[in-house]
């Protein structure tokens, strides 16, 4: 069974949260603050942690950065909070995705799934890793990409971008995070070169690049890969 620890200290969010959790066969522990998240983390092992920011005791980010500490377990906020520096200081701290208040519980339990199927490099070493897609496939040891039955050309940077993507499916990879791998730099401004590789990328592996099925923007965040 698969284990989620609810952090929210809403009592009717956490109602609503538990029942469509266990009605799904997901086993649920709830929390109402930061502190009591921590014990119950260590305790229970959850295999993904649903984490509201706005906690009585502490700060969320404060939360993953302890979690981060000793746990690699997909973290999944959930906020009101709106603000692209509150998202992307979320995501920098270790969270696998964010998700903001209100939301349907559809898209919560498929962001959910995509975060408990997502596993470390480690435990997927990344010489035997193949990522097959209906329109194009990649050999993540070979570093090849084939659409259509045939070689898809890609550039060294191109490549690089592509693989940090690919290896984490699902999750998403904040801007900051893409340019000190990629480039080596963080400044605001590089972010023009993310754009430009991107949508070399979609013209290259989408069948319809202005409406990307694979490698999806979040407007002021970052990118993620679906598979």
């Amino acid at each position: 069974m698969t284990r989620v620890l609810v952090v929210e200290d809403d009592p009717q969010l956490v109602r609503a949260l538990v029942i469509n959790l266990q009605a799904r066969h997901y086993g649920v522990d709830a929390a109402p603050d930061g502190a009591t998240a921590l014990r119950l983390a260590a305790a229970r092992q959850p295999d993904a942690v649903l984490l509201d920011l706005g906690l009585p005791d502490m700060d969320g980010v404060d939360v993953i950065e302890a979690l981060r500490g000793w746990s690699r377990v997909p973290v999944l906020v959930l906020s009101a909070r709106q603000a692209s520096n509150e998202k992307v200081a979320a995501l920098d701290a270790g969270a696998d995705d964010y998700i903001t208040k209100p939301f349907s519980i559809d898209e919560l339990l498929a962001r959910l799934r995509a975060a408990v199927r997502r596993t470390d490099d480690s435990s997927h070493p990344r010489g035997t890793m193949l990522v097959e897609t209906t329109d194009f496939s990649i050999d993540l040891i070979a570093k090849r990409v084939v659409r259509d039955g045939r070689d898809v050309r890609l550039t060294p940077t191109e490549w690089h971008l592509l693989e940090i993507l690919v290896t984490s499916p699902g999750r998403l990879i904040t801007q900051k995070h893409l340019l000190q791998e990629v480039w080596g730099v963080s400044q605001r401004s590089k972010n023009n070169y993310l754009r430009v590789y991107m949508a070399q990328l979609r013209r290259k592996l989408e069948a319809d690049p202005s409406h990307p099925r694979y490698l999806i923007t979040e407007p002021g965040m970052g990118y993620r890969f679906e598979g």
